[in-house]
């Protein structure tokens, strides 16, 4: 099934009707169904004549009772969008267009959206590269949710990850509080918002359907850094940038990608961790430029359950080394080729992608403990973590 970004490309404004999509049916409502279900069944949807006042009375006093059981567990969904709602805004990005490497005199004009966040004493919009790739801070109109257009004061992305931030100022901003992405799990409830079709402030609603997809082909330029979280929340074009929000109405990722064969949502979406965001986003916005960890180590993409077995590993788990590069921090803390890394600073390594993914937010010079696997024994040992520009510049 093709990967595609999630960029809308109508050159007009969001329309002025927003759109507010909660799917809301969750957190017991099956059980009061159920419930209802019984007390309703007895009569047929047919039997309409069989049905006096006084009986039709009596139902809908129970359909009430039972419809308030469920609105009060999904009025969530409705306070999650009240308070997020204000900081999505909607982006139009006029985008210089690229012929292999010329550089074609034309531009055109992309969609998306963004969430504001507040750093400091200072707000930012947080969008994907895709969406305002090769744009100035004039060739961009954010238009907040009041309507309002302004245009960032900056703009700083990151071509590894599809990260960009945008530095904006204007009275009465709205800003999203940011949750901690690595304490979603599988199934939990999310809403992903933004502005499907140029349809501003739609929302929709799903759960997580999987963590930690790594290896997505994304458009012409692959992103070395993934770490995708995976919803089944409508995501469709113009909703890249857009925040994924869980149930205590915190960013939990940015909806970035769709798997589809027709273009539009078919159930498969992909967000950038927020975890993975702010590290990238925090560095972008104080220097400029994102410095990433390295270890100095060839790894094992092969490295699976046959080779975990013959290690004397119960099952696949860490990244097979294959090789080190002399003078780097892994050679300094002595490992080895055939050692398998099974922690990093306390955090199980699933694979080689996700030690890449570790080491690269693991801040440049740290020390951090890693445990290893080596001729049959686990073993503790200290590594500092280099800058990876260092090791390529060299």
């Amino acid at each position: 099934m093709p990967l595609q970004h999630v960029l809308g490309s109508q050159s007009r404004g969001p329309r002025s009707a927003c759109v507010w999509i909660c799917l809301v049916a969750f957190l017991g409502a099956a059980g009061a169904r159920a419930v209802v279900a019984q007390e309703i069944a007895p009569v047929a949807l047919g039997d309409t004549e069989a049905v006096t006042a006084q009986k039709r009375e009596e139902l809908y006093r129970t359909l009430r009772r039972h419809a308030e059981v469920i609105e009060a567990q999904t009025a969530i969904v409705k306070t999650v969008a009240k308070l997020v709602g204000p900081a999505v805004v909607h982006i139009e990005a006029n985008v210089r267009q690229r012929a292999g490497r010329i550089l074609e005199p034309h531009e055109s004009e992309e969609a998306g959206s963004g969430v504001l966040i507040r750093i400091q004493d200072g707000y930012y919009v947080l969008t994907n590269r895709h969406v305002i790739r090769g744009a100035t801070p004039g060739g961009v109109r954010i238009t907040l949710a009041d309507g309002r257009k302004i245009h960032p004061t900056l703009i700083r992305e990151d071509r590894e990850t599809d990260i960009a931030v945008m530095s904006v100022s204007a009275p009465a901003l709205v800003a999203a509080e940011v949750g901690n992405s690595d304490r979603m799990e599988i199934g939990d409830f999310v809403l992903a918002v933004g502005s499907p079709f140029g349809l501003s402030h739609s929302i929709t609603f799903g759960i997580v359907s999987a963590k930690g997809r790594r290896d997505l082909r994304l458009g012409n330029a692959p992103l070395r850094f993934q770490d995708f979280l995976q919803t089944d929340a409508a995501i469709n074009p113009g909703n890249s940038g857009g925040p994924l929000i869980n149930l205590r109405g915190e960013v939990v990722g940015i909806n970035t990608a769709i798997a589809s064969n027709s273009g539009g949502n078919e159930g498969i979406g992909f967000a950038i961790p927020a975890n993975m965001f702010m590290f990238v986003a925090a560095q972008l916005i104080e220097t400029g430029e994102v410095r990433r960890g390295f270890l100095g180590v060839n790894l094992d993409a092969r490295y699976g359950g046959a080779e975990a077995r013959r290690a004397g590993l119960p099952v696949p788990m860490g990244a097979r080394v294959t090789g080190i590069t002399a003078g780097t921090p892994a050679a300094e803390a002595d490992i080895r080729a055939g050692d398998i890394i099974l922690e990093l600073n306390g955090r199980p390594v699933e694979n080689d992608g996700h030690l890449v993914n570790l080491v690269g937010q693991t801040p440049v010079g740290s020390r951090v403990p890693m445990l290893i696997f080596r001729d049959g024994k686990t073993q503790r040992v200290e590594i500092e973590v280099g800058d990876r520009e260092k090791l390529h510049g060299r």
